[in-house]
């Protein structure tokens, strides 16, 4: 299952990715999940206008170390001179360039980006003509099934992408208006990889090990995207490549857990100050925070934390606790 994967002139140690997440995938948890095992990290979605408009807070998000490689960078916009540009600016940034045709809130379909252009198959051909003219980097999409349940476009798109030059293409199987309730389908990930020759990565419904386990026996696809599911358990990488080599796949202890949590927080501190990170990890610490005894109210707790040591010091009283992560 777990298998080398070629995308474009980039070769994958293997086939377990970690998604682009506006607000997440930053450089600090893209590093810890890379050190879980993911081969290949993407950043946040990049606004084609910001990196246009030479936005300083644009390209901040293009922040990475020597650690960080493969990189993957999410480009997301409308227009296709404009997406064409972006790429070219970013070239000597990542390995890969990721268009977003799949993100489905409001604030970015409203300006006709994200899951928007699965409306528009005409300017889904536009865009990844314009930008694999203006890139040599692989180059992929990632899509949803279409707008509205039952349009289904998602075939149509990757037969264009694929006959425009597309190196890989990702499907998170729901419709825009399913935003991310229901479940995905999976079946239709089987039927994208039955018709195209690129690389095919399934997203969508990946909480646990077992679940990306399962996606690749079942679907056939290539690889998987990992996203939501690493959201408080970056450990999800290391724990999948042991589930495929069929050993056990055991959760993190608690002193697993704190060791995480001071070695996430310590990378905000030395990337982006004390500042950031403390605000940062309030929302992180929240996902960390869950299921054991006394998890909702550190929770709670959490929410006044104001600075780093307020978070060290929350960290240390889930350690204080001696208890196991069984359910974890």
């Amino acid at each position: 299952m777990l298998k080398k994967l070629k995308i474009g002139s980039t070769v994958l140690e293997h086939n377990i990715f970690l998604a682009p997440l506006a607000g997440i995938t930053n450089l600090p948890f893209r590093l810890l999940c890379r050190q879980a095992g993911a081969a290949l990290a993407f950043t946040e979605m990049v606004s084609v206008n910001g990196l246009v408009r030479d936005g300083a807070k644009t390209r901040a998000l293009l922040k990475r170390t020597a650690d960080d490689y493969p990189l993957g960078i999410q480009l997301f916009g409308h227009t296709a001179d404009d997406l064409a540009e972006a790429a070219r600016l970013v070239e000597e940034d990542g390995e890969m360039i990721d268009i977003n045709m799949g993100c489905p809130v409001r604030k970015v379909v409203g300006t006709g980006a994200g899951s928007a252009l699965m409306k528009d198959l005409k300017q889904i051909q536009a865009i990844i003509r314009a930008v694999r003219k203006a890139t040599s980097l692989p180059l992929t999409v990632k899509i949803r099934s279409g707008w509205h349940c039952g349009d289904n476009t998602f075939l149509e798109a990757g037969i264009i992408a694929e006959a425009e030059g597309c190196d890989a293409i990702t499907l998170h199987p729901r419709s825009r208006s399913q935003m991310f309730g229901g479940s995905a389908d999976w079946d239709q990930l089987k039927v994208l990889k039955e018709r195209l020759s690129i690389p095919v990565i399934g997203s969508g419904d990946l909480f646990t090990a077992p679940d990306c386990i399962r996606m690749l026996q079942e679907t056939g696809c290539d690889g998987i995207m990992i996203a939501r599911g690493a959201l408080g358990a970056p450990w999800i990488f290391s724990q999948v490549k042991k589930l495929a080599e069929g050993a056990v796949a055991a959760p993190p202890t608690i002193n697993e857990l704190a060791d995480n949590i001071r070695c996430h927080l310590g990378m905000y501190v030395a990337h982006y100050g004390d500042a950031v990170a403390a605000r940062e990890m309030k929302k992180h610490f929240g996902w960390y925070a869950k299921g054991f005894p006394g998890a909702s109210k550190i929770r709670r707790e959490v929410n006044n934390a104001g600075t780093t040591a307020d978070i060290l010091a929350l960290t240390d009283k889930i350690e204080e606790h001696e208890f196991g992560m069984e359910n974890y």
